[in-house]
């Protein structure tokens, strides 16, 4: 495939932008627009049509049945594109087919089949078109992030990409937690759902650039009669394993699996952070409209500049030091949002203060968490296919997306729904009277004034053990991105 100019890797960063922006809509948004627990302002606008349309509880089972098909879905379709045999390539027709289902997908969730409360019938609709969506979308960025390391030649253009794609995240992230929320009151989620479909065409661009040549394998076959010269003896001969030793190449890379550990902790924390902050605004805060919008400047807006910090520190330390300071960084934000309530702070623009303040300070680590997800996959990826030959990069990102997906479905799933549903009504639980969870019930008012409050105290807890498992980082990763590199690192 042939290789990028930097500013062309600048517009390969920014491709992504329509897709995920839709993935924020549906995890963010729309999964809790189904239902008014949790919200305490402008509920006719946050949710689809002001009533609890789905069953709640098995609406929590079936979001974390569908995110960890989203996970393990990630595999096949991984192994489907590293391995695609077409005259068009193998990265183009994926992407293709992945865009034209997620639109659907989308389209789907934003119809109401039965205008009902409490409608199991609703609630398996929604969840068959999550599931649609998910997949859709996953074959869609894994196809994409696999292809950074094919663009790309050398550790320095994969981390600048890395970085380009992380500060495109950071601004669909404010328009889609600041501008989002203040357009509430405007007009209903699913208009607003609507409208940022106009994000879509950015996807055109990696069928721009990306120069393919055919994956057939008479045409590859005739394709190297023809070139000689670029299969010379002393290069490493491009293997592409068939589904099940990509897994075996994948599980057998021990700093991948380590890595795998790091970012499991990780994930848990930011994503519970990502879907549950709005709702921890408008129902512990006590906030809505201009308010929320300006929480979400705080902790999105500086990402690009602190950004331009991490990479400094990147350059000068290495990967794990600034690792470990984001991870530090982010945690003491979290523990300052504790604080952040009407029970501390009665007075709404010092408690307005506080939480920007909080999570201006979260700002220094957002940015870094989006950005290690691109740079760490690729590089082994790179490396393994340097030393043996073997290409499959989509397998590690997706292998990389069914862990992250197993601990999302717990963590916004599971443990996030249930928890809104304890802050919103705290004489019941989703197994037992809350009468014998006193112990329970005092942290979550210890801690945040009901049940939406524990969210900022786990998120912290989270990256502090993300921080702790970081010293298992392995030689080879420690000093990615690092300019002046004294020491030699051992790559084994």
């Amino acid at each position: 495939m042939k290789k990028l100019t930097k500013r062309q890797l600048t517009w390969y960063g920014i491709a992504g932008l329509g897709p995920n922006m839709l993935n924020l809509m549906v995890g963010a948004y729309l999964c809790d627009a189904l239902m008014t627990e949790g919200f305490g302002e402008n509920i006719e606008h946050w949710t689809y049509l002001n009533k609890t349309l789905i069953v709640i509880v098995v609406w929590s089972i079936f979001v974390t049945i569908a995110k960890i098909i989203d996970g393990v879905i990630d595999v096949p379709l991984g192994a489907l594109t590293d391995n695609l045999k077409s005259k068009w390539g193998k990265r183009r027709p994926s992407m293709f087919v992945g865009i034209i289902v997620m639109l659907l997908a989308y389209l789907m969730f934003l119809i109401v089949p039965k205008n009902a409360e409490n409608s199991i019938g609703n609630t398996i609709w929604f969840f068959a078109w999550l599931c649609v969506f998910y997949s859709a979308y996953t074959l869609t960025m894994v196809t994409y992030y696999a292809t950074f390391s094919e663009v790309t030649d050398n550790q320095a253009d994969r981390v600048y990409l890395s970085n380009v794609k992380s500060t495109v995240d950071i601004i669909y992230f404010v328009l889609g937690y600041a501008a989002i929320p203040a357009m509430i009151g405007l007009a209903n989620i699913r208009v607003l759902a609507l409208a940022v479909l106009i994000m879509m065409p950015s996807m055109i661009i990696p069928f721009v650039l990306l120069k393919e040549r055919s994956t057939k394998p008479e045409d590859v076959a005739k394709y190297k009669e023809e070139h000689p010269e670029e299969f010379m003896d002393g290069a490493v001969e491009e293997k592409e394993p068939s589904m099940m030793e990509s897994i075996k190449y994948t599980f057998k890379n021990k700093d991948f699996i380590v890595w795998m550990i790091i970012y499991s902790a990780l994930q848990f924390g930011l994503q519970m952070f990502l879907t549950g902050f709005n709702v921890y605004y408008s129902g512990t805060v006590g906030f809505s409209g201009m308010k929320v919008m300006l929480c979400n400047v705080a902790a999105f807006g500086p990402v690009p500049f602190t950004l331009i910090l991490y990479n400094w520190l990147n350059k000068k330390k290495g990967f794990k030091f600034s690792l470990q300071y984001t991870l530090i960084i982010f945690s003491i934000g979290m523990i300052c949002a504790v604080f952040c309530r009407p029970s501390v702070f009665p007075n709404e623009t010092v408690r307005l203060v506080a939480i920007m303040v909080s999570n201006a300070i979260c700002s220094f680590a957002i940015g870094t968490f989006f950005s290690v997800s691109y740079t760490v996959p690729s590089q082994i990826a790179a490396d393994e296919k340097a030393k043996t030959g073997v290409s499959h990069p989509a397998m590690y990102f997706a292998i990389q997306g069914l862990f992250g997906a197993g601990v999302t479905a717990i963590s916004t799933g599971l443990v996030w729904i249930n928890i809104k549903k304890i802050a919103a009504n705290p004489n019941s639980f989703f197994f037992a009277p809350v009468e014998k969870l006193n112990a329970v019930t005092g942290l979550m008012e210890l801690v945040g004034g009901g049940g939406a409050g524990l969210l900022t105290l786990m998120v912290a807890i989270s990256c502090l053990v993300a921080f702790g498992l970081s010293f298992l980082l392995p030689k080879s990763l420690v000093n990615v991105g690092r300019i002046e590199n004294p020491e030699p690192v051992d790559a084994k």
